[in-house]
């Protein structure tokens, strides 16, 4: 039965040289059984700005940024040192990244690290979701391909789709201590990332040269100064994105890029303070741990309290003792013991996951000064246990270079008070780059572990 919208001309069904490919017959049924309303859904789709200019234009700053977001996710995973099997997930099969020691230096690198990942995968949403908006029609597409090629185009692309706002959606539950799917987070967030990359390195290598010629044909000075009364419907094109028959402009394209944008640039506004300390923390609006707490010198942020943790004032209290294991012997201080020790005192950044981090002045003991003490003056690695009971961060595995680094310590105060009991009282560790879970509250005892 013949339809009655026989469609633009690039959706000509009795064209020999329709774009079919092997094999022809199949993708020839499927066009003759359409599924009922495909034709109506797919002309309801009228927006003259959707077409591969303008969905080039989006995917070239996804292009440009989401590399960037998949490298500082996984140097994050990096940080936690995986050879301890203490990043999670511990068991990642032939998807391991290559072993090496997380450096401390410069200080602030885990922070820029784990900011640049939360804060850049916050700020591109605007730009994912006009991403999928200039393509969608394409979902409605009948039949939904034409060739092997392009069924394996449409499978990397519902993997990339899938996968990337899985990993919006996780990442921000997880940003707001919203734990409400019934996975683990982090291992759905690794093999999700995983997944998502893949997906992208194929789809950039399918899609590259179109999107480049896209890019050329327009010139992007003169799209951001043509007016809404002036914007025309791009010429047909063999994706087609192009709409067979636009309807009138409501915005221009110099308007859809500015909405966009300034979304982008909200959201930058809205969490660049979780990240940096000053008067930006009081416009971090979006996160519960990104606005400042308070003014006394413990007044700054608290992921996990000691209720939390389930720490007892009696764990804590006078009768709390530190002890040191080394070289076959045991070494045991009370906090005194350790306030006479040679006190060292540093200004170093303590970085959470979430994306969170600020900059405080931490005095305690130096970790190595602890080490020579115990009798490894030279530690292949320490094992720090805190008093917490459970939890996946009650203990941490330092490397060699975090022990030795002369601005690690075992924390008794900060900003000149001792610290609170949210803060890890009545001893802390603190080192340079380590990502802030590692940071061990409410330390218990230290390992210190030579080569053997």
């Amino acid at each position: 039965m013949p339809r009655s919208d026989p469609g633009p001309p690039v959706e000509e069904r009795d064209d020999p040289a329709d774009g079919y490919g092997a094999p022809r017959r199949l993708w020839r049924a499927l066009d003759r059984r359409r599924p009922p309303g495909t034709d109506a859904m797919t002309r309801g789709w009228r927006s003259p700005l959707r077409g591969p200019w303008l969905t080039s234009v989006f995917g070239a700053v996804l292009l440009a940024t989401l590399p960037l977001v998949i490298v500082t996710g996984l140097l994050d995973y990096a940080a936690y040192a995986p050879r301890f099997g203490q990043a999670f997930p511990t068991d990642v099969g032939w998807l391991r990244l290559p072993y090496f020691d997380w450096p401390t230096r410069p200080a602030w690198l885990f922070r820029l690290t784990q900011g640049l990942h939360v804060g850049l995968g916050i700020v591109i949403i605007p730009v994912v979701l006009a991403k999928l908006w200039s393509v969608i029609p394409k979902l409605f597409d009948w039949p939904p391909a034409r060739s092997v090629a392009q069924v394996l185009e449409r499978l990397t692309l519902l993997l990339l789709v899938g996968g990337i706002l899985f990993q919006i959606a996780t990442g921000l539950l997880d940003i707001q201590y919203a734990y409400v799917f019934g996975f683990d987070f982090y291992t759905a967030h690794y093999f999700g990332a995983w997944v998502f990359t893949a997906a992208l390195v194929a789809h950039v290598t399918l899609k590259l040269p179109r999107m480049v010629t896209a890019l050329r044909s327009r010139s992007v000075r003169a799209e951001l100064r043509t007016p809404r009364a002036a914007t025309r419907p791009e010429p047909a094109d063999p994706d087609r994105l192009v709409p067979a028959r636009p309807a009138v402009p409501t915005v221009s394209r110099r308007g859809a890029i500015a909405l966009v944008g300034g979304g982008s640039l909200l959201l930058a506004a809205l969490t660049v303070g979780q990240s940096v300390d000053g008067p930006l923390r009081r416009t971090a609006w979006l996160w519960p741990r990104g606005q400042d707490p308070g003014g006394d010198p413990n007044g700054f942020q608290v992921n996990r309290s000691a209720a939390a943790a389930g720490i007892r004032t009696a764990d804590t209290g006078p009768g709390w003792r530190l002890t040191l294991r080394g070289a076959g012997r045991t070494t045991t201080l009370d906090r005194a013991a350790l306030l006479a020790m040679a006190q060292h005192t540093a200004r170093l950044p303590i970085s959470c996951v979430e994306g969170w981090s600020t900059v405080q002045t931490w005095t305690g003991v130096r970790l190595r000064e602890l080490a020579a003490l115990a009798g490894v003056p030279e530690p292949a690695s320490a094992h720090v246990a805190s008093l917490e009971r459970a939890g996946l961060f009650r203990q941490a595995t330092l490397q060699s270079n975090q022990v030795l680094d002369p601005d690690s310590l075992l924390a008794l105060r900060v900003n000149g008070a001792d610290l609170s009991a949210d803060h890890g009282f009545p001893a802390r560790i603190i080192v340079p780059a380590l990502p802030g879970v590692h940071c061990t509250k409410w330390v218990a005892s230290i390992d210190f572990r030579g080569d053997g």
